[in-house]
């Protein structure tokens, strides 16, 4: 009976070990930062079933364009609008044919003082606050659709100059958190979790006062031919990440 030279037993043993590990890859994705929690569960979950790895950087999806247009390396945009990705396949920057809406995403007005906003916003007319953070609509689709709903209620001009204006509905969030402002239109996701308001008091903007936030994700061009882009999007399609994203209430 022969016995096999170490080094061979060694390889034998290290190819046997890491198959997987061999066909695993990274994508590295900008996410829309509403989208921020739940991708960031996403993520563990995918790397668990797939061996793949998501490499996230959260910001507004303006600036995110604005990178991929000057040839940054996302291989994935998770967009916190429809329009972006849009424009994104029209320019050859991204592969059209891969563009989905993920996520409908669900505005709020939101403070962190509980009982503070009423059922129905009445608070923006009524209300003795002095600040309010709105997201740069020119940038960022949430502060695009409470522009929107201001203008729908006829408070634009009123409630104009008291406006402190976040870069992404992240850095808009902090604002209202932290106090600096009263109140702020932020994203739903960023203040419930199961359903349920996480601290505070909100008012869910009816979706009929602005425009549908629809989130689209396309491949963007560094992300062709990559296994672990094709591998994301079609998880975001998929049972666990689907739950994910409905806990953070948003839509389909």
């Amino acid at each position: 009976m022969s016995i096999l030279p170490k080094r061979r037993l060694s390889a034998l043993m290290l190819a046997t070990l890491v198959p997987c590990a061999a066909h695993a890859d990274e994508v590295a994705v900008a996410v829309a930062a509403n989208f921020t929690a739940p991708m960031q569960k996403i993520a563990q979950l995918f790397e668990q079933d797939t061996g793949h790895k998501a490499q996230l950087s959260f910001g507004a999806t303006g600036k995110f364009y604005a990178q991929v247009a000057n040839g940054a390396p996302f291989a994935i945009l998770l967009a916190a609008d429809e329009r972006t990705p849009e424009k994104i396949g029209r320019e050859g920057l991204g592969d059209p044919a891969t563009r989905f809406t993920y996520a409908v995403g669900r505005l709020v007005l939101w403070s962190k003082q509980p009982g503070y906003v009423d059922a129905d916003g009445k608070v923006l007319e009524t209300g003795d606050w002095r600040h309010i953070a709105i997201a740069n609509p020119k940038l960022a689709p949430y502060g695009q659709a409470a522009m929107e709903t201001l203008a729908r209620m006829n408070l634009a001009d009123k409630v104009q100059g008291r406006v402190v204006q976040g870069e992404n509905i992240g850095q808009t969030y902090q604002f209202a958190a932290s106090g600096n402002a009263a109140l702020g239109f932020v994203a739903l996701s960023q203040v419930t979790e199961d359903g349920k308001l996480r601290e505070g008091s909100a008012w869910v903007v009816p979706a009929s006062l602005h425009t549908p936030i629809r989130q689209d994700a396309i491949v963007l061009k560094p992300g062709q031919g990559n296994a672990a882009a094709a591998a994301l999007m079609q998880y975001l399609r998929g049972e666990k990440a689907r739950a994910v994203i409905q806990s953070y209430g948003y839509a389909f």
